[in-house]
Formats: structure tokens, sequence, C-alpha cells
């Protein structure tokens, strides 16, 4: 295997790291490093899909006392029952919508406007998000996810949905989401967290499935390196985020969402990303 490949796939799963928990659109950054490595063919954007898992095996960890409690709960206690009712409901539409408008997605939204649109509004949902619940924290209903009812849980699922647009971000799109309906900053983070399990673990699953073609058994030093990286660049961002979000804001990543948008459209202008792709 190609040392010099190895190397691209270790800055990929660093990038994928910490930015899938981030408000600020894995995707996104996934297309900018890529195409700045030269990582940007029809495998790699398998590959990017993929070391999702090595991610979500960070959220696993970071989690694995409470997903292990409610796991043995889950046969007899009611509220470890409506805590997974209220994942898997949540998880349902984005598996719904993307199958139905997965491909016509890809076709037509990947472009650099659209990108740097989602980063851009976005950015300023962020920032509208929280200057509202600053302004009326009576707003917060939910402080915990147990306290989270299945009508709850599926309209943060169905908000998820807006991160198929790309530079959305599933992160931002389920916490301030979750926010500007009731949550608490700390019951949408970990409701956004647990909500990941399924979706990027099934994302990466389809996405393997159905590329297949591509892959062989020479590529496993490779993606292994990806999945390595990605699962250790996300578990320290998911620790340091955890701490973050006790005495902070997200406006700095709303201002960040913004000057990245304006980066998109001048890597486009000037050629240097090829973000249809």
């Amino acid at each position: 295997m190609d040392i010099a490949l190895l190397i691209k796939a270790a800055i990929m799963g660093i990038v994928e790291g910490l930015t899938e928990f981030l408000p600020i659109s894995s995707t996104g950054h996934l297309i900018l490093a890529g195409a700045l490595l030269g990582f940007d063919d029809d495998k790699a954007k398998v590959f990017d899909i993929a070391i999702q898992t090595g991610a979500i095996f960070a959220v696993i960890l970071v989690y694995w006392q409470k997903i292990r409690s409610t796991l043995i709960a889950l046969p007899n206690e009611k509220q470890a029952q409506q805590f997974a009712l209220n994942v898997l409901v949540a998880f349902i539409p984005a598996v719904v919508l993307g199958l139905l408008f997965g491909k016509a997605i890809k076709a037509n939204l990947f472009t650099p406007v659209v990108v740097a649109s989602a980063f851009i509004v976005g950015g300023f949902i962020i920032l509208w998000a929280e200057k509202r619940q600053k302004r009326n924290p009576s707003a917060i209903r939910i402080h915990d996810v147990e306290s989270m009812t299945t009508m709850d849980a599926l309209k943060v699922g169905l908000v998820q949905c807006l991160a198929m647009i790309p530079g959305t971000s599933r992160s931002g799109s389920t916490i301030i989401g979750g926010m500007l309906l009731g949550l608490s900053r700390k019951a949408a983070t970990d409701f956004s967290f647990y909500l990941a399990i399924p979706t990027l673990i099934g994302a990466g699953a389809y996405s393997l499935f159905k590329e297949r073609a591509l892959l062989s058994v020479a590529d496993v030093p490779l993606f292994g390196v990806g999945l390595l990286f990605s699962f250790l660049s996300a578990w320290l961002c998911i620790r340091w985020l955890l701490r973050y979000i006790a005495t902070h804001d997200f406006v700095p990543f709303a201002w960040y969402r913004i000057a990245f948008g304006i980066v998109v459209l001048g890597t486009a202008w000037s050629g240097l990303v090829t973000w249809a792709a």
C-alpha cells in the first residue's frame, strides 16, 4: 500500500472525526480536504462515508455507560424502552427520505452555491437559535434526553433530514433544531450523539454494500487507517465538546460557518475545489 495514500487516509480520518459532531458539516470539510489532497475519486467518496463508523465508535465509548444500562434495562424498564423508541423514531425519517431522494440530492445539490448557502444560512440560524434561547430561557422544556416524548424525537428526526443538503451538517441540524424545539443545549447535543449511532452506521454499511464493486481486499489498510484516525479524533472532539457546552454557546461555530461559506465560494470560483463532485 502506498504510504502517501495512507497519510491521506489518516488526514481525512482526522478531518472526519473533528467535524462530524460539531455543527460545521463534516461533508463540506471532507470535500474540501479531499480536493486539496487529490483524494476525491469514486472510491474516496465511499471512504468518506465508511470512516464515519470510526467516529461512531467514539460516541459509543464516551456514552457506553448509558448505552449499556439502557440495553440491560430494555426488557423491563419503561424509561429505557421509551429512550430506545425515541432513537428509532428519530432515525426513520432519514432512512425513508434518503432512499427516496438520495440520488436526486447528489445529482443536483452538490454545487458551490448550495454548499456555500447552506453554510452561511446555517450560521445565521445558529445565531438566531442561541439569541432566542438566551432571551427566552422559559422556552426550554426538556433538560435531559429521558424527558423527551416520541413526538419530540420525531421532530428532531425530521430536522435531521435537512442534513441531506450538502453543507448543512447533521450535528448542526439536530442540535440547533433540537434547541429550537425546546431542548436544552446539553439535551440536544446528547440526543444528536445517540441518533448518530444508527444513522451513520446505517449510511456507512449501505454505502459499502452499494459500491462494493469498487472495493477489494487491498483497500483494507486504507479504510483501517481512516477508521482509526476518525475514531481517535472524534473521541477527543466529543470529550472537548461536552465540556465546552457546559459553559459556552455555539456562536463561534456560527461565524466559522459563515466564513467557511465564503471559502467555498472562493475555492469554487478559483477552480481549486470541484464541489460538484
